[in-house]
Parts: structure tokens; sequence; C-alpha cells
């Protein structure tokens, strides 16, 4: 999905509203599925842009983070969208490796509520101690 013009594009992102982050959802362009939510920053999205693979913004390590540099798990994307206030973009991408979760399921999405109980509904892909070596 890489294009050419991504200086236009970055431009219709805001990105003052948040410490210069916009939200950013990983959706399965087959499934329909949401894979995961996660920040960008400009930088990120012009990589992601540039490589056709999506690179986000990691608060908690406080640098870029290409999905999927240590499991493999990386999400080519397949088409971007903006929101209509710029802040946020959903990017429908092919999810490699099957998971999209640092916790080796599909969906970082895997615990359902029920009757105040969160039930995990998830489909556990790999073990992340194994793959992570931590």
């Amino acid at each position: 999905m890489p294009t050419n013009d991504y200086a236009n594009l970055l431009n219709l992102v805001d990105f003052s509203k948040d410490a210069d982050l916009v939200t950013a959802i990983a959706q399965d362009y087959q499934s329909g599925e949401i894979l995961m939510v996660a920040n960008m920053n400009r930088d990120s999205l012009n990589k992601t842009l540039s490589s056709g693979e999506v690179v986000y913004w990691s608060r908690s390590r406080q640098k870029l983070w290409h999905k999927g540099e240590e499991s493999g798990n990386v999400q080519r994307v397949k088409e971007i969208y903006l929101d209509c206030d710029g802040d946020a973009v959903l990017i429908k991408v092919e999810q490699v490796g099957d998971a999209a979760c640092h916790t080796g399921k599909r969906s970082c999405f895997f615990r359902r509520l029920e009757n105040g109980q969160a039930i995990d509904v998830g489909v556990q892909v790999f073990d992340p101690e194994e793959v992570y070596k931590k």
C-alpha cells in the first residue's frame, strides 16, 4: 500500500491533541476483526507509509516499534483511513504470523466481559516466553 505522496497524507493527520500522538487501530483487512490499538507519531506513520509495514510509537519504551520486530508477526498495510477529526487512523492490515498481541493471542481484544467477569475467549497462537525470551 505504499504511496509516493506521504507529505500530503501526513498533513491531514492532527498530531497536536495528545503529545504529538494519534490513536492507531489495526484491523484485519479480510475478516474485519480488530487486532489491536496503539499510538503513532509523525515519524512512525511516515515509516509505515514508506515501508508498507506498520510501525508504531511505543509510549512505554519511548521509541519507534516496527510491529513484529521480535516475534516476526508483522502487519502489512492494505488500506489506511483517517477519522473525521484527523486524530485517529484505522489501518487495515494483513496480519502475518496470525498473532497481533504480545501475549501470543490473535487479537489484543481477547477478554469478553460477561456477568461481571472477564472471560478469556482468545486464540493462543504462540507462547510469549518462548518468542520474547524474557
